[in-house]
């Protein structure tokens, strides 16, 4: 199996038919065993399917996706899984064990208040704009985020390639950026964030049950799991499946890190647009 990633830095980009980048990876009995990094010549939404293709892709995971490129995938042969967001690698490893799932559903539900949150450590919150000599620059950091009672949830560290991201874009959740936008590069520094910094509050009005008929391939999904429901824009949005009896299914849209403190060990390794 040949499973492709739209990417960019290391996370899945989030445009289909602007990715500059696809990292393929090549699977045997449920388990990655190489990958590499393709481009994709410059072309648009209908080509890439044929790229694909070519390449003998058999499953694309990305984030946003319209309808003609879901048609051209389809034609293929192409199994999509669209609406992720994150690390690539952390992307395939959670298909790979059935806990990313594409429902194709249409969802009226929160139709607003998902465009902000991007699921990695520390990417995608609502946040007032930072001040610093870094903002607007492309900054690579190594990392270690951890819980108050030190368990450790995610680490660059671990993987052996710094996170690289513009400063001060949105690309990160507000604390990060705020305590990267001074920093020297080579200096340290630990950070406590309150949630209204990070992930922000549990939203009780983001749990919310649908009737299975009306989401197609409801029946196959599992409590746990993750899906993803499109709004009446057509944008894709994450939930994980808290509850499912023989008529309803309950989602949960709020961030898995919403109302947690988080703690940041943050080096700045490097700023390539000085």
């Amino acid at each position: 199996m040949r499973i492709a990633v739209t990417y960019e830095n290391g996370n899945i980009f989030q445009h289909f038919g602007h990715t500059e980048e696809f990292k393929v990876y090549e699977v045997e009995g449920g388990k990655v065993i190489s990958s590499k990094i393709i481009g994709s010549k410059g072309s648009g939404h209908g080509a890439l399917a044929g790229l694909l293709d070519g390449e003998g892709i058999d499953v694309l995971i990305c984030g946003g996706i319209g309808g003609g490129a879901q048609s051209a995938l389809q034609e293929k042969g192409i199994e999509l899984c669209a609406g992720a967001e994150g690390r690539a690698d952390e992307a395939v490893g959670a298909y790979l064990r059935g806990e990313l799932v594409n429902t194709g559903a249409n969802c009226d539900h929160h139709g607003e208040g998902h465009s902000c949150g991007e699921h990695d450590c520390g990417h995608g919150s609502c946040h007032s704009n930072p001040q610093g000599k870094n903002i607007g620059k492309k900054c690579r950091t190594h990392y270690r985020g951890t819980f108050n009672d030190g368990t450790q949830f995610d680490s660059s560290y671990d993987r052996g390639e710094p996170l690289e991201f513009v400063c001060g874009a949105g690309q990160m959740i507000a604390g990060f950026d705020a305590a990267v936008a001074n920093m020297d590069v080579g200096q340290s520094v630990d950070v406590h964030l309150m949630p209204s910094e990070a992930y922000g509050e549990v939203d009780p009005n983001a749990i919310f049950s649908v009737e299975i008929a009306r989401i197609p391939g409801a029946e196959s999904v599992s409590v746990g799991q993750q899906a993803f429901l499109q709004n009446q824009y057509g944008q894709p949005f994450p939930v994980k499946i808290i509850a499912k009896d023989d008529t309803m299914i309950t989602f949960d849209a709020n961030h898995e890190m919403a109302g947690k403190e988080l703690n940041f060990h943050i080096e700045l390794v490097e700023v390539l647009d000085e």
